[in-house]
């Protein structure tokens, strides 16, 4: 049985490996993930049987520790083993609590001598155990796993100049770190050098700040380079010279000491340089070493870094990784707080150590500060000074801002335009088919797709969006600082045109197939667009048509609450603009009635459909196809309530008023000779019924072709009346021809194929 089993957070494994290098050169045996269990074996079941099979778990304790789960759950097993089987090795200063409390524990946090010798005194006192033999070879040359002995965690390497301290709220990135980890020792040429990618305040150099501490035994040297500007470059270079005590350190000539650099590092291994905040490739190229005996790691806000290194993009926290690190930063529990503040922030992990540093510095409670961040996001965005970061998230983006408008003016506009949108999926297409609708000179640049290329580069140049192909992202923070940024008449004008290209482009059809995809594409930014509008007081007939189209579409999607709140906004706006007896006022009025049938509310549906027909009427005269509509729905609505023949009464008329105006094979006679069928087969009238569904399914196969979903409503509703007639095989027919439509269009969960399933089923069960 092996002496020993070393429990450890990964944060703690250069601490784990020396431990369990020291208890191996002192002749005992140990048992550790990093040296015994191998990358996709059952982790859990491997720990197990480690703790089972060992006689005394060694836990190294540190602050990730104390709020590793896993780690727990290894004390707890190692506990139930009985007394003095768990000893707690200290790497700083913290105690576990509660019933680890009272658990031996010893400092490692000395000199290495020290520590060692408090390592091997700790263990001998809790009971004996006799050392073996010495585990290793006397030269101490391959160890397990393989390579040279383990530097002491508490020491850094000989050459060393990461600026500040370790942060000790660091929370999460654990598979990026190990990626990293493992992609720049995987022995590949394309991956020993690395570039962190991505915006300002996602912690790209946190991120590299950590690696750099983490693996830092595993260096002699590692050298972080200022790679922001030419000067900054040359002069950590000459700083790393002096250090390497180089003869050309003292020389004039500045290209002679970054060869001379070059030259020791493709001679020596073990290190690691960072160019941290590197601009363009081609910046850096001339100070990079040739091969890879060493590792480089770059951080850059610009993604174009194939040509020279390994992208890697680095993503803002994961919902539980911020709510862990707010938690964290501000020592307090407020679970509900930090998760309602971690997305108002966008998971930005540059906003929440901000918000941290504001918290700390101020005493607030997390739930105080996300009022005011809500009510006052300008002002917060301004305050609490990171601890790790030299600006705030009000000022990191402000030299690429100021840089984009320098170089092209367009790229500015339309990341202004593009904070009036929602955040995700911007699609490109909105722009090139909508440019008649934009200012110069963004207009321009929307000429052909080649020129709105070049100002959609420049945006990704400083990472301000993301993503490929057809469309692009920008982060909510983003959005809100470059609306920050604008006087309140700029707000309202860049408000205006995204307002009149959405609504352009927003156009909602329930015939139209077409429309729908657009539809779907384009209803998050609908939405935005409206929302903000609405905010800043454009309450234009613009805003209520783009919020009736959203009312609509969200309506055929049957989200029958949202469509709700949208064409109650649309008709609110409407009657300020034109008054209460408007046509237009009607048409949202009718659409209103629409969703509220939908949702049950039976009287208040019945108001709408009546108020609208009386406006209708007053404007139109009795005989008009606006008239027809409002007599239909409010036939639907009767027929709903039970009242059949007063609904037979309007659908007739409905009838009537379309064939007159449109013709007897119009797609509106066919809605309205299926909606008096509907009626007929409530009354009895079956083979009145089966005639007028017979009828309109002719017309929508004539019109829209024999595979949509008008056609799958009527093919439907023949099926009902069918069935209750005995023809039962082609009542079949008409269900089957529904179900395979609606299921092509709306997928197997829609309420239209769910409800064609239910009446093809019952045909099963008769």
């Amino acid at each position: 049985m092996p002496d020993f089993f070393i429990s450890y957070n990964k944060a703690d494994r250069e601490w784990a490996e020396w431990i369990a290098w020291q208890l191996e050169d002192a002749g005992y045996s140990t048992k550790i993930q990093a040296w015994d269990i191998r990358p996709g074996s059952d982790f859990i079941d491997e720990m197990n049987k480690a703790i089972i099979e060992t006689e005394r778990t060694i836990a190294v304790l540190s602050p990730d520790s104390l709020v590793s789960r896993y780690a727990k759950m290894e004390w707890d097993a190692t506990i139930k083993k009985g007394p003095n089987k768990l000893l707690f090795a200290c790497i700083s200063k913290c105690r576990p609590e509660g019933v680890y409390g009272p658990i031996i524990g010893f400092d490692l946090a000395l000199d290495e001598e020290t520590a060692k010798r408090t390592l091997l005194d700790a263990v001998a006192k809790v009971g004996r155990i006799k050392p073996r033999s010495v585990h290793f070879p006397n030269s101490h040359s391959t160890p397990p796993p393989e390579g040279p002995r383990p530097r002491f965690p508490g020491t850094l390497p000989p050459a060393w100049n990461v600026p500040d301290f370790r942060n000790p709220n660091f929370t999460g990135r654990e598979k990026i770190l190990t990626d990293l980890h493992e992609d720049l020792n995987s022995g590949q040429r394309a991956t020993w050098i690395q570039a962190l990618t991505g915006l300002g305040g996602k912690g790209k150099t946190s991120l590299t700040r950590e690696f750099a501490y983490r693996y830092k035994a595993e260096y002699d040297l590692v050298w972080w380079v200022r790679a922001s500007e030419p000067a900054t470059l040359a002069m950590d270079y000459s700083d790393l010279a002096a250090k390497l005590d180089l003869p050309q350190k003292d020389s004039a000539d500045q290209n002679a000491i970054v060869d001379a650099v070059k030259y020791w590092l493709e001679q020596n291994q073990k290190w690691l340089l960072i160019f941290d905040n590197a601009q363009e490739p081609e910046v850096i190229e001339r100070f990079l070493p040739q091969g890879g005996c060493g590792h480089v790691i770059i951080t850059s806000r610009n993604p174009n870094w194939a040509s020279l290194a390994h992208p890697r993009d680095v993503e803002v926290f994961k919902p539980k990784e911020a709510i862990e690190f707010m938690l964290k930063r501000t020592s307090q529990n407020d679970k509900a707080s930090a998760k309602s503040l971690v997305e108002e922030t966008g998971f930005l992990p540059l906003a929440l150590e901000q918000a941290g540093a504001y918290i700390e510095e101020t005493g607030l409670s997390l739930s105080d500060y996300l009022i005011r961040f809500k009510e006052h996001r300008k002002t917060a965005l301004k305050r609490g000074k990171p601890a790790d970061y030299p600006d705030t998230v009000a000022t990191t983006w402000e030299i690429s801002f100021q840089a984009i408008k320098e170089k092209l003016p367009a790229s500015a506009d339309l990341l202004k335009l593009c904070a009036f949108l929602a955040p995700d999926d911007i699609p490109k297409s909105l722009f090139l088919k909508g440019r008649m609708d934009l200012p110069k000179p963004l207009a321009l640049s929307t000429a052909d797709e080649f020129a709105f290329d070049e100002i959609v580069a420049e945006l990704r140049r400083y990472s301000l969006i993301s993503g490929t192909g057809d469309k692009f992202s920008i982060h909510q923070l983003v959005q809100a600082v470059t609306r920050d940024r604008l006087t309140e008449d700029e707000q309202k004008n860049w408000s205006a045109v995204s307002v009149q290209l959405l609504n352009s482009a927003f156009q909602f059809g329930q015939d139209d197939m077409k429309s729908w995809e657009n539809c779907a594409s384009l209803l998050p930014h609908a939405l935005a667009s409206a929302g903000f509008a609405e905010e800043l007081g454009i309450l234009s007939e613009t805003v209520a048509e783009i919020l009736n189209n959203a009312g609509r579409y969200q309506r055929h999607l049957a989200d029958f609450d949202e469509a709700r709140k949208c064409l109650e906004r649309a008709l609110k706006i409407d009657e300020k603009a034109f008054g209460l007896e408007h046509p237009s006022v009607a048409i949202y009025v009718n659409n209103l009635g629409g969703v509220l049938q939908d949702l049950g509310e039976m009287e208040k549906a019945r108001s709408c459909f009546e108020r609208a027909l009386k406006i209708d009427e007053k404007v139109f005269g009795l005989e008009h196809p606006s008239v027809a509509i409002d007599v239909n729905n409010l036939g639907s609505m009767l027929r709903d309530l039970g009242e059949m023949e007063k609904a037979r009464s309007c659908f007739e008329r409905a009838l009537k008023i379309d064939e007159k105006v449109f013709g007897i094979e119009h797609p509106s006679v066919a809605t309205m000779a299926n909606n008096l069928g509907m009626v007929l087969k409530d009354l009895g009238e079956m083979e009145k019924a089966r005639s007028c569904f017979e009828r309109a399914l002719k017309i929508d196969e004539k019109v829209f072709g024999i595979e949509h979903p008008s056609v799958a409503t009527k093919a439907n509703n023949l099926g009902l009346v069918l069935r209750d007639l005995g023809k039962r095989e082609k009542a079949r027919e008409c269900f089957e021809r529904s179900y395979r439509i609606f299921q092509q269009f709306f997928g197997d969960n829609h309420h239209l194929t769910l409800k064609v399933k239910a009446n093809l089923d019952s045909m099963k069960l008769q």
